[in-house]
């Protein structure tokens, strides 16, 4: 097993060779995706926290809890902080909109995303925000990386002169397109999507966490009301056995050629058992006859016991990013560790469950002249091996902050400051949300 020294150097090479990939044209710096060895050119999504420039400042945040910034460190900060503090955009949402924007200013430079923030809440309708994501319609998405609940998680953590209506709107566009269900309330992806993708990242549980911390920050209890009744839908839909809890990717499940169940941040239990932590933030104390508290360590259950990091079988778990792979769910395990009423499973066993995702990590890393990499796997193409991705949601960049992050703890405990952003800050006690410059 890895220890701090391992996880802090590989974290630094990591972010080492993502800095090498950083570029620049005519309008500033970019960030290529993926590394192909081909020409590229930046893509629509250049200033994204998804895989662009604004997802590298969660990263220097997270360096700058280790040691001072280096001359270019300071320089790459000061320059995405110029480009998204002047780009002239529309899309909204969190991962690859105005959203993610305010979020990266606000751990860069605070104050600085007053002005995204102002934008967002002239752009709101009664319907939510219009989106430039959808090829056959602008109107609104729903779900946090798209949508509506993304855009209402960065008010409740941004806070300022324009959270309130931004939440007020928010809330009140998702409660208007909830579909009832035999159990509670159920969210797609936007409405009329062709299938239910109930977990964290595009459906119900990410929605009705947003709808949590928007109620508790208005004293609306609708909103907590809604959020309740998806926590509700998803028991009745997820499997119990053993102790855990279990939701499916899809439904129903011949809409996608994914496996059935999966684990991560997007589609699994590590993302939905953020959701049972935001109902108890809103004061939520049970759903569907279960303590919320139950329900969280159920998710992490299914963690620790279901068989990732491995390589089961193709399609299990083929990606160590941290939307849909290892990295994404070492970090939750971390922030369940830190939070201060988990007790079953114990601090240590998640502890050790992210020093597994780690190992996994330290493993599977690949080393050039740059530094450290890794590639994931699609194994439904020929050849099923992608190449080395350099952002905070799939690759490098997101990589290096939760293997520095975990160094961290190694060495300061599970008191330690954590770089918290709009997609989590809830799970995580206040005393060890980190205070930014």
């Amino acid at each position: 097993m890895g220890d701090a020294a391992t996880h802090r150097e590989l974290g630094e090479a990591a972010w080492a060779w993502t800095l090498a990939q950083v570029r620049h044209d005519a309008d500033g710096l970019w960030l290529p995706a993926t590394v192909t060895g081909d020409d590229q050119r930046p893509g629509k999504f250049r200033d994204s926290f998804y895989d662009g420039i604004a997802g590298l400042a969660p990263v220097l945040a997270e360096i700058r809890r280790h040691r001072p910034w280096t001359p270019g460190e300071t320089a790459l900060a000061d320059a995405i902080v110029e480009r998204l503090s002047t780009a002239d955009r529309d899309e909204p949402s969190l991962y690859d909109g105005l959203a993610g924007d305010a979020t990266a200013l606000r751990l860069l430079a605070p104050g600085r995303e007053v002005a995204v923030l102002e934008r967002l809440a002239r752009l709101r309708t009664p319907a939510g925000w219009e989106t430039t994501l959808r090829e056959d319609s602008r109107e609104p998405a729903s779900d946090v990386v798209m949508g509506t609940a993304g855009i209402v998680l960065l008010a409740a953590w941004a806070g300022g002169p324009h959270a309130a209506e931004i939440l007020t709107t928010g809330g009140e566009a998702l409660l208007k397109v909830a579909e009832p269900t035999a159990g509670g309330l159920d969210w797609r992806m936007w409405p009329g999507y062709r299938s239910s993708t109930p977990n964290f990242s595009h459906g119900t549980a990410g929605v009705a966490a947003a709808l949590a911390v928007a109620g508790r920050a208005l004293g609306r209890a609708d909103f907590v009301d809604a959020a309740r009744r998806g926590g509700e839908h998803l028991v009745t839909v997820a499997d119990l056995a053993g102790g855990g809890f279990v939701v499916p990717h899809t439904s129903p499940p011949s809409q996608r050629e994914v496996e059935p169940v999966t684990y991560t941040w997007c589609h699994g239990p590590a993302g939905t058992s953020q959701l049972f932590a935001a109902l108890a933030l809103a004061g939520v104390s049970h759903v569907g006859g279960f303590a919320v508290g139950e329900l969280r360590r159920r998710c992490l259950h299914s963690l620790l016991t279901c068989g990732l990091p491995a390589r089961l079988r193709p399609g299990f778990w083929d990606n160590d990013g941290r939307c849909c792979g290892t990295a994404g769910v070492g970090d939750v395990l971390l922030d369940a560790a830190q939070d201060a009423a988990q007790d079953d499973p114990s601090e240590e066993a998640l502890l050790a469950g992210a020093r597994v995702m780690a190992e996994a990590l330290v493993e599977r890393a690949l080393r050039d002249e740059a530094g450290a990499f890794w590639r994931f796997v699609e194994h439904r193409q020929d050849p099923p091996l992608l190449p080395p991705g350099t952002s905070w949601m799939q690759g490098s960049a997101g990589i290096a902050a939760f293997l520095l992050r975990l160094a961290r703890v190694e060495e300061q405990g599970l008191t330690a400051p954590v770089v918290d952003r709009p997609d989590q800050w809830w799970a995580v006690p206040p005393d060890v949300r980190a205070r930014r410059p």
